[in-house]
């Protein structure tokens, strides 16, 4: 049966949560697999493996048990190997590399941050730094909205000072709170925020970093901050080089 693998932790872990309840109705029970320091969090995997909710919620749980007790290198749902056995290679073949993560993120979570534009503040703000917009804008006003051409000129304007402020606004959610992290992962372009980056950000200092969103907040108050964190780091796992002919090219991957 395919093996199902939620995270990567050291044999010296003092709390990994064997025989703890885990994806699959009826959950499929986790076990360990253990290759000299390392130990690999598994368990069967439905044949049907789906994103649903109660699976998502399982995988999390998992690593959170697991999280609570000592640094463990999480997986993405979905993370998959033929067999226990092809698991073990890889705890064999990247050992060295995720002994490294492991001390890396040891005493770490991760916070993920999305921005986003309050529509109408940032127009305000476009309009107030833009006196050529703002006299458009009159101008249109006194000749009843403008023709089709004035109002079609004036959302090109418009969009394109939104689009810059966009820029610039992304750019300062990652100066102010990257101080407070170790480390950023910042997401590709096209997923609909203006800004959506993970902070690696010690657990000793997380008080620190909630208390820099909470001023960025207060002064830019036309930006919409969502904060998800604590969360196990799976934005800095690195699942290092992989062989060509890896047989558990999933493991360390997710999809």
């Amino acid at each position: 049966m395919t093996t199902y693998i939620y995270g990567i932790a050291a044999t010296t872990h003092p709390a990994l949560p064997e025989g703890m309840g885990g994806i699959g109705d009826p959950a499929h029970k986790v076990r360990v697999l253990r290759h000299g320091d390392l130990a690999a969090l598994v368990s069967d995997s439905p044949e049907d493996l789906r994103p649903k909710r109660r699976d998502l919620l399982a995988h999390q749980s998992v690593l959170d048990e697991a999280g609570a007790g000592g640094p463990v290198l999480p997986m993405r749902f979905g993370s998959l190997a033929p067999d226990d056995d092809a698991v073990v290679a890889v705890l064999a073949d990247r050992a060295g590399h995720y002994a490294e993560r492991l001390r890396a993120l040891e005493g770490k979570a991760e916070y993920n941050v999305k921005a986003a534009h309050d529509e109408q503040a940032v127009l305000h703000h476009v309009l107030a730094e833009n006196p050529e917009l703002r006299a458009l804008v009159e101008a249109n006003r006194r000749a009843g909205g403008g023709s089709y051409e004035q109002k079609l000129h004036l959302g090109e304007q418009v969009t394109a000072a939104v689009r810059a402020r966009e820029a610039g606004d992304g750019a300062e959610v990652l100066r102010a709170l990257e101080p407070c992290a170790d480390s950023v992962s910042v997401a590709p372009e096209g997923t609909g925020w203006l800004a959506n980056v993970s902070f690696l950000v010690n657990r000793d200092s997380a008080d620190g970093f909630v208390a820099a969103v909470e001023e960025l907040r207060r002064e830019q108050p036309h930006l919409e901050l969502r904060v998800h964190g604590p969360l196990p780091p799976y934005s800095f796992v690195d699942p290092g080089p992989a062989r060509p002919a890896d047989d558990a090219a999933s493991v360390g991957r997710g999809r």
